[in-house]
């Protein structure tokens, strides 16, 4: 094991980690940006108004691409066992 295999792996591990939390980063900030826009046309400064309608929409997006997540991650995961493995030999 090399420098440049260690890089190749850190990279990827940090790709797979950025394209995993990607959608609920951008669900939050999306109805984050929403709720305050809101929130100041209106004039109501409510905190529960802010967390709520996040948590739903995290849990909706969770709920539409939990599977691909999953399904990345145990991919990443199977390649880094199977460099462990060659490794050993």
């Amino acid at each position: 094991m090399n420098g440049d295999f260690v890089i190749y792996l850190g990279r990827g591990a940090l790709e797979v980690a950025l394209m995993v939390s990607a959608p609920i980063l951008i669900t939050c900030v999306v109805v984050g940006v929403l709720i305050t826009l809101f929130q100041a046309v209106t004039s109501i400064r409510d905190m529960s108004l802010t967390a709520v309608p996040k948590l739903i929409a995290v849990g909706i997006v969770t709920l539409l691409f939990g599977n691909w997540m999953l399904s990345t991650l145990l991919k990443f995961t199977t390649e880094i066992f199977s460099h462990i493995q060659n490794i050993g030999h």
